[in-house]
């Protein structure tokens, strides 16, 4: 068994493992938490199997003396919390990597020479405490120590999670996690383990939040006051956090019994002056395509919040991809338009929702947020969450006995009124329809209105959010990547640093800015990294704009990225 010292990193990835069940998610919660408070920089990220009990789940944190959001390979510190662990993790695992846990427990065989492992016995300090339940606050604690948190406030953070436990809970949690702390204290002052992380004190006040939270923040700012959805993994999250803050913001929540009777519900909603949006996945998005094409008949704004993961079918079903691009942009029958938007940071993910209730608003469509399991689970510390000024910006008018619902306009867009306010009778139908909403059979009116529909096309590109580009001008390489892959992309690019190739992210993908073109001919060489098996986005910048993309990136295993994986990868297509 190895007893060498670590050589001291300011970047630490700590991954713990274990079965379902463990408790890896209270050591996770009030680690990240204590740390953060701490002054340090985190990122969090998770994968998990599709069960309540067993199997092999990991978290990873990274502690970092910069900002960090992105996940890396590499484990620095490994806590195993069962032999399973090491062979789910196990080509992660490097000759750095210190595994912290119960040697015998981990290495029965006495086969742990190969690793180097220091032993801490939490079983055993559990039992002293009160029990096996205790194991995951003993290493809560250790980690903690080797981090030098304070002591007191890893105390009143125990307290404040386990609020609503007896007191003896409370004061045996913290009797484990000290217990812990102070075995990581003795490994420390030994020179057995160390990190160099820089603590930063504005890091203590800032935000540490997830992808769910932040599309409900968003929806918020976009003055959302209905949502109606039934639960499906990964999307549920954004309908809890909207119900948690119902009250305090006037939000009706509605669990419908079914997808189909949460679309349509929106859809009245929105008919009747709310702003409204469901939250979903694939499989349940799937049953809501026809009163998609409802609400582009009915030209009714809705915002609908897309979390994809692998199908089809069930599919993966905690599991990520981004494969769910031509389900959102080809969904219900017929011809019509809508917005796509693809959040890559947290910080996109409560501008674009924002910006998506908004847009609907104004053209009267169907927007999409399209998010992913990656983003939805995965947390970091920002500084503030950027809410714009702009606030809910309601485009209906106050109707007369003149009005009509759907006028031809130039511009596709016909003045949207609300029943009861104002004189004018609001007449919507699921048919084709004249100008005052009634049914007609009339062929030149039904070529009048379903180009009049298309027509907001126009001015939705004139509106379309422009790509970010990343790094020079002046590129030979452009790498092009869409929702979620840009900060994992964005951070090999700075580990490959090379003056010629250039990040091109989009976090609006439908429709494409009219740019578009002119940055892929710029450059001598176009690769698109995309979590599915087809490269849809890169069909789709083929479709728009007739250029076909010289190289694919593709991932559909069901895991994020990777730092060093996109590094590896674009460095083989690129020589």
């Amino acid at each position: 068994m190895s007893h060498s010292s670590v050589e001291k990193k300011d970047d630490v990835s700590v991954v713990l493992c274990g079965e379902a069940g463990q408790g890896i998610q209270t050591v996770e919660q009030i680690l990240t938490k204590v740390l953060k408070f701490s002054g340090y920089n985190i990122f969090g990220t998770k994968e998990y199997m599709s069960r309540v009990r067993g199997g092999s789940n990991s978290t990873q944190i990274r502690v970092s003396s910069r900002r960090v959001s992105s996940p890396v390979d590499r484990i620095d510190i490994l806590i195993p919390f069962d032999r399973k662990a090491l062979e789910h993790v196990g080509r992660r695992i490097h000759e750095d990597t210190v595994i912290i846990g119960e040697m015998k427990e981990l290495f029965p065989d006495g086969d742990d020479k190969a690793f180097n492992c220091i032993d801490i016995h939490y079983s055993d300090i559990a039992s002293d405490v009160g029990g096996a339940i205790y194991i995951n606050t003993v290493a809560t604690g250790v980690i903690a120590g080797l981090f030098s948190v304070d002591r007191r406030q890893f105390d009143d953070m125990i307290e404040t999670f386990f609020t609503g436990s007896s007191q003896s809970i409370i004061d045996k949690n913290k009797e484990a996690g000290g217990r812990g702390y102070d075995a990581a204290r003795t490994l420390v002052d030994a020179g057995r383990i160390g990190v160099d992380v820089t603590a930063h004190p504005d890091v203590a006040g800032e935000i540490l939040m997830n992808g769910a939270d932040a599309v409900g923040i968003g929806a918020i700012a976009g003055g959302c006051n209905f949502v109606a959805s039934y639960p499906m993994s990964p999307s549920t999250a954004v309908l809890v956090f909207l119900a948690a803050h119902a009250d305090e913001f006037g939000i009706v929540v509605e669990q419908a019994e079914d997808e189909i009777a949460a679309m349509n519900m929106t859809l009245g909603a929105w008919y009747a002056g709310a702003r409204a949006m469901v939250t979903t996945s694939g499989g349940g998005f799937a049953l809501m395509e026809e009163a998609v094409g409802l609400a582009g008949m009915l030209e009714s704004p809705v915002v609908i919040h897309l979390a994809q993961r692998p199908g089809p079918a069930t599919g993966l079903p905690t599991r990520t991809e981004q494969g769910d691009l031509q389900l959102a942009l080809y969904s219900g029958h017929g011809e019509f338009p809508r917005i796509i938007m693809a959040p890559g940071s947290l910080e996109d993910a409560v501008h674009l929702s924002h910006r998506a209730f908004n847009a609907a608003d104004k053209f009267q469509v169907p927007v999409f947020i399209l998010t992913d399991q990656y983003l939805m689970d995965s947390y970091y510390n920002i500084p503030s969450v950027g809410i714009s000024d702009t606030g809910a910006i309601h485009c209906f008018i106050e109707t007369d006995e003149s009005y009509k619902r759907y006028v031809l306009s130039e511009n596709g867009v016909s003045p949207r009124g609300i029943p009861g306010f104002g004189t004018g009778l609001v007449s919507v139908d699921s048919d084709e329809h004249d100008e005052e909403g009634h049914i007609t059979e009339d062929l030149d009116l039904r070529v009048a209105m379903a180009d009049k529909r298309l027509a907001k096309m126009t001015e939705m590109e004139k509106d379309a959010l422009p790509p970010e580009l990343i790094g020079k001008d002046d590129y030979s390489v452009l790498i092009v990547g869409w929702g979620s892959t840009y900060h994992v992309i964005k951070e090999a690019l700075t580990m490959m640093n090379r003056d010629d190739v250039s990040f091109l992210h989009f976090k609006q993908v439908y429709p494409l800015h009219p740019l578009t073109a002119d940055y892929l001919k710029k450059a001598r060489s176009v690769v698109v990294i995309e979590g599915n098996a087809t490269g849809q986005f890169a069909n789709l910048i083929k479709l728009r704009t007739g250029y076909d993309v010289h190289h694919r990136i593709l991932k559909y295993n069901g895991l994020q990225y990777t730092v060093e994986e996109v590094t590896d990868r674009l460095s083989e297509v690129i020589e």
